[in-house]
């Protein structure tokens, strides 16, 4: 048989035959159009793309984590200029004993740590000028020959007796927070912040306030004091004591008596 193939060929299952190949076609209702796959192909990615979303989201960091949980961080050390200050009263024609030693003590601090001149505060009532040239000369005592800067202000008569004030500005360490302060609760209502270990807000508050107290010189904060001479005799003793093979250690008597026999 030559030419074309007759097109009344049919073959088994009652689906007519391909002119041209001479197999059956697809059934409509089975086939699969390129158009189907790229309608749901973004539908597809958009929810594997919020599914990872959904599982990093839980992953997530917060800024708890970095807050300052160590207390010399929450409640730091800091130096600032400070006012001190201290009170001087009449009594009497001249000033007494008691208050002038405490004014030549106030001098000497203000000569060590004292910043600009020193200010006297008189009540403009005041009419003892003995007092004041007693002021003068305890501070002379203490070593204080800067001049002394006056002022006046209006006393209250109804809040006692008004003093002659002394004051200058020094550098002073304090903490730049308050103590006492408690912003979390300590007793397990707020579960966010009661279950965490870490150290609650006050902790250490009062501690860095004592110390920044205590501590004689603020710059001792900022800086370590430079090295002083060395102790020539002694460090020559121990270079010969080590050259000799012997201790250079310094041998400390001990006191056997008992307190039995120090009483007799």
């Amino acid at each position: 048989m030559t030419g074309r193939p007759d097109a009344s060929i049919f073959v088994p299952g009652g689906l007519p035959a391909d002119p041209v190949q001479g197999v059956p076609p697809m059934p409509r209702s089975h086939r699969r159009t390129p158009s189907h796959l790229r309608a749901s192909l973004p539908l597809a990615t958009a929810v594997l793309a919020g599914l990872g979303l959904a599982g990093c989201s839980s992953l997530r960091p917060t800024q708890q984590a970095f807050a300052p949980d160590e207390y010399n961080m929450r409640h730091p050390i800091k130096l600032a200029e400070s006012s001190r200050h201290i009170d001087i009263f009449e009594n009497g024609a001249r000033l007494d004993r008691r208050q002038h030693q405490d004014v030549i003590e106030f001098g000497r601090e203000f000569a060590q740590s004292g910043r600009g001149v020193l200010h006297a505060a008189i009540p403009a009532n005041y009419h003892g000028g003995n007092t004041m040239a007693g002021i003068r000369a305890a501070l002379a005592d203490a070593g204080v020959r800067a001049p002394i800067q006056t002022t006046s202000y209006n006393a209250d008569p109804g809040r006692g007796a008004a003093p002659i004030r002394l004051s200058f500005v020094r550098l002073q360490a304090k903490i730049d927070s308050q103590c006492g302060l408690w912003p979390q609760d300590m007793g397990g209502v707020q579960k966010a912040e009661s279950w965490h270990n870490r150290p609650y807000h006050n902790l250490g508050c009062s501690y860095q306030s004592m110390l920044a107290a205590q501590v004689a010189d603020p710059i001792d904060f900022v800086r370590p004091r430079a090295e002083g001479p060395v102790d020539t005799v002694k460090r020559t003793k121990d270079i010969e004591a080590l050259r000799k093979d012997a201790d250079p250690s310094t041998n400390w008597r001990k006191d056997d008596a008992k307190i039995k026999e120090a009483q007799q």
